[in-house]
């Protein structure tokens, strides 16, 4: 079975902020009219998409959580996110975060190359059934 992957970032009770490496799995469904199924799953109720784009030189080395839940694909470029418990990851062009972190402590994000990040962002709407929203 065909998984989508993708990591989150999430604040837990005491404020930290931690990753998770997540899955979905993805099950053939009908996509367009007379076409052979694609493999599929409902994900997040989204508010809207936006591109977001940021500079070489670009750093965000005061914490802060995020300003909304949102999701980033990187299409292009590369960042670092640090977590407020330390931890380091870099997310590469074809990589997906999901920022869960809009309270406590925050993270800390850096580009880390000369030609800057462009990402598609989605704003995930307010409403919550669980991780996965399904």
């Amino acid at each position: 079975m065909q998984r989508a992957r993708y990591v989150r970032l999430y604040t837990d009770s005491r404020g930290e902020t931690h990753f998770e490496d997540l899955q979905v799995p993805l099950t053939p469904q009908e996509f367009a009219p007379a076409d052979v199924p694609l493999n599929m799953a409902k994900f997040l109720p989204v508010n809207s998409s936006f591109w977001l784009g940021a500079p070489g030189e670009w750093v965000g080395d005061v914490p802060r959580p995020a300003s909304k839940r949102q999701i980033f694909c990187t299409v292009e470029g590369e960042y670092e996110i640090t977590a407020s418990d330390g931890e380091v990851r870099c997310f590469p062009a074809g990589s997906v975060l999901f920022f869960d972190d809009i309270h406590g402590k925050g993270h800390l994000t850096r580009i880390t190359n000369n030609k800057g990040a462009l990402v598609f962002a989605v704003s995930i709407a307010e409403e919550r059934t669980g991780k996965n929203n399904i």
